[in-house]
C-alpha cells in the first residue's frame, strides 16, 4: 500500500476520499464537512505523504476565482451597504492580532523578526511574509511563519466552525433576517387590477403615459369591451377598461394614482394570451437591457418579472439580462417561440460551461497579482496571487460579459469547481504544514507555538464578539468577515456547509483586500518600530 503514496495523484484523491467520509461523521451534532480533508492530509503529511504544491496552487486558484465570480454582481452593492461597518470588524481583527502578537513578544522575549512571522503565519498571509522579509532584510520570519502556519490552517476551522456555538447564534434566524434585509432592496412582487377612471388619460395609448417609467410596474394584461389584450404600445385606454398591473406594494399604489382605483374583478386569461418562464441561456442577450431588447414593440411581449439567485426583481427598460435570469413573460402565441429562441431557454446550454473565460480571467488575475506599486522609500504593495485572482473576478463578476466573451458561470458550474478548487488546496496544504509540524514544535519550543495559536483564536473571537453584540452585523456576514480579515481561504471552506446562503463569500471578498493590504501595513510597522 506504501508504494501507492508515492503517486501523488493516488495521494491526493485518498486524501480526498477519505476526508470526505471522516467530515460526515458528528459528535454532539457538530461535524467538519469537507474541511476534514485538511486534518487528513496534516495526519498523512506528518508520516511522508507529500503533494506537489502545483496542486495548492491550482486549488487556491480556482476557489478564489469562483468565489470572485459568484460575489462579484452583489460585492459593490454589499460594499456600498455594509462596507464600512466589515471594513471596520477587519481592520480590529488585524488590529487585535497585530497588539496581541507585540504583546506576546515581549511577555515571551521573543525575537521582534520572529514575532512578525507569527503574525503572518497565525493570519495564512503569505504578502505579510514576503512584506516582513523584504522589509527586515531577513529570514527570521519564516521561522515563526512555520510555527505559527499550521495552526493557523488549522485553528481558523476550528473557531469557524465552532463559532455558531460561540455566538449562539441561530443560522436559519439569520438567514430570514437576510432575506427580509433582501426584502428592503428587493420587495415582493404582486399583482392587482386596476379600472381605468383617470380622465386625464382617457384616449391615451400605453406609450404616451409611459406607465413602466412613472410607477415602476408592468402591465400585463388588459380588457377592453369584454375582451382580453396583451398589451402593445399603441393599445389605447379609455373609460372603464380593465388593467391588471405587475410590480412592487409602492409601484402599484403609484399605479392607482395614474389609472384609477383597484378592484377585485379579475381579468379571465385569453387563449391566444400565454404566461411562461423563460431561462436566459443565450450569451448574445446577456448584459443588455430591457429597453435595448425593444420587445413591447417588437414581440408584443412584456416581462413581468426576474428570477436571480432566488430573488424576485422588478423588471424596468434599464434592468440588464443576466445569463441564468428566469423571466416571467406574457405574450401573444404567435410570438412565443421567437422570444423564447431570442432568449435561449435551454438548461443545457446553460450547464456547458466555456473554459476559455475561466481560463482567461485567470490569467488576468495572475497578471494583475504580480503588479507592485512602490509608496515611497519605506512602503510597497503587491496584490498577490489571491488578491490579484479575487480582484479580477469580482470585477469580471460584476461586469457579467465583455463582447462575446461570457465571464458569469451557471451556479452549477461555479458550485463544481469552487469545490474542486478547495479540496485540491486543503489537500496539499494540509501534507507540507503536517510535514514539519513536529520538527518545529520541536526545534522552537511550545512557547511560541502557544503564541502561534494564541495569535489566531484571540483575534478572532474577540473580533466577532464586537461585531455580533456592538455592531450587530448578521452572523453569517460575520463568518465571512472573519475569513477575509484572516485572509484565510480555509476558513471560508469551513463556513460553506453551516449555510446555503451566499453572504459569506460576499463578505469574504469585500474584507480580503482591505484586510491584505492592513496585514503588509502592520508588518512592515512591526519592523520599523
Amino acid at each position: 500500500m506504501a508504494e501507492f503514496f508515492d503517486l501523488s495523484y493516488f495521494a491526493l484523491f485518498f486524501i480526498i476520499a477519505l476526508g470526505i467520509i471522516v467530515g460526515k461523521i458528528k459528535i454532539r451534532g457538530i461535524s467538519f464537512d469537507i474541511s476534514a480533508v485538511i486534518f487528513v492530509s496534516l495526519f498523512l503529511g506528518h508520516h511522508g505523504v507529500l503533494i506537489p504544491e502545483d496542486f495548492q496552487y491550482i486549488g487556491l486558484i480556482l476557489f478564489i476565482f469562483t468565489v470572485g465570480i459568484q460575489a462579484g454582481p452583489g460585492f459593490f452593492g454589499a460594499f456600498k451597504s455594509k462596507g464600512m461597518k466589515l471594513v471596520t470588524v477587519a481592520g480590529l481583527l488585524v488590529l487585535v492580532a497585530a497588539l496581541t502578537t507585540v504583546l506576546l513578544a515581549y511577555l515571551f522575549n521573543i525575537d521582534k523578526e520572529i514575532a512578525v512571522g507569527l503574525l503572518t503565519g497565525a493570519l495564512t498571509s503569505t504578502p505579510g511574509l514576503a512584506a516582513a522579509i523584504d522589509k527586515a532584510d531577513s529570514s527570521l520570519a519564516t521561522i515563526g511563519y512555520g510555527i505559527a502556519y499550521p495552526f493557523g490552517i488549522i485553528g481558523v476551522i476550528l473557531v469557524a466552525r465552532l463559532m455558531p456555538y460561540l455566538l449562539r447564534a441561530d443560522i436559519k434566524k439569520a438567514e430570514e433576517e437576510l432575506k427580509e434585509e433582501e426584502k428592503n432592496v428587493y420587495p415582493d412582487i404582486a399583482n392587482r387590477h386596476f379600472i381605468v377612471e383617470n380622465e386625464n388619460i382617457f384616449g391615451k395609448t400605453i406609450k404616451e403615459l409611459r406607465i413602466r417609467t412613472m410607477t415602476g410596474a408592468s402591465i400585463s394584461r388588459v380588457m377592453q369591451d369584454g375582451k382580453t389584450i396583451t398589451p402593445a404600445p399603441q393599445t389605447v385606454l379609455n373609460k372603464g377598461d380593465l388593467v391588471k398591473a405587475v410590480g412592487t406594494q409602492d409601484a402599484l399604489e403609484k399605479v392607482q394614482l395614474l389609472i384609477g382605483h383597484s378592484t377585485e374583478r379579475e381579468i379571465p386569461r385569453d387563449d391566444n394570451l400565454e404566461i411562461q418562464s423563460v431561462l436566459v441561456t443565450n450569451r448574445d442577450v446577456v448584459n443588455k437591457t430591457i429597453g435595448e431588447l425593444n420587445l413591447l414593440s417588437n414581440y408584443n411581449t412584456t416581462i413581468t418579472r426576474i428570477r436571480r439567485s432566488g430573488i424576485d426583481i422588478t423588471p424596468s427598460a434599464s434592468s440588464q439580462i443576466r445569463l441564468g435570469d428566469k423571466l416571467m413573460i406574457v405574450t401573444n402565441k404567435e410570438y412565443l417561440n421567437d422570444v423564447t429562441n431570442l432568449f435561449g431557454d435551454e438548461d443545457k446550454k446553460l450547464s456547458d460551461s466555456n473554459f476559455f473565460p475561466i481560463a482567461a480571467g485567470i490569467v488576468l488575475g495572475i497578471l494583475f497579482g504580480r503588479i507592485n506599486v512602490q509608496f515611497g522609500e519605506s512602503f510597497s504593495f503587491s496584490p498577490g496571487l489571491s488578491g490579484g485572482v479575487l480582484f479580477v473576478a469580482l470585477i469580471l463578476g460584476y461586469m457579467g460579459k465583455t463582447g462575446p466573451v461570457v465571464w458569469s458561470m451557471s451556479a452549477a458550474a461555479n458550485q463544481l469547481l469552487r469545490q474542486l478548487g478547495l479540496l485540491l488546496f486543503l489537500a496539499t496544504v494540509g501534507t507540507h504544514a503536517g510535514s514539519h509540524i513536529v520538527g518545529t514544535i520541536t526545534e522552537y519550543g511550545l512557547k511560541m507555538f502557544y503564541a502561534g495559536m494564541i495569535i489566531t483564536v484571540v483575534p478572532m473571537v474577540v473580533t466577532a464578539f464586537f461585531a455580533h453584540k456592538i455592531l450587530k452585523i448578521n452572523v453569517l456576514s460575520i463568518f465571512g468577515t472573519l475569513a477575509g480579515g484572516m485572509t484565510s481561504t480555509p476558513a471560508l471552506v469551513a463556513v460553506e456547509p453551516i449555510t446555503e446562503s451566499n453572504e459569506p463569500q460576499v463578505a469574504y471578498a469585500t474584507v480580503y483586500p482591505i484586510a491584505m493590504v492592513l496585514i503588509i501595513i502592520c508588518v512592515q510597522i512591526m519592523v520599523l518600530v
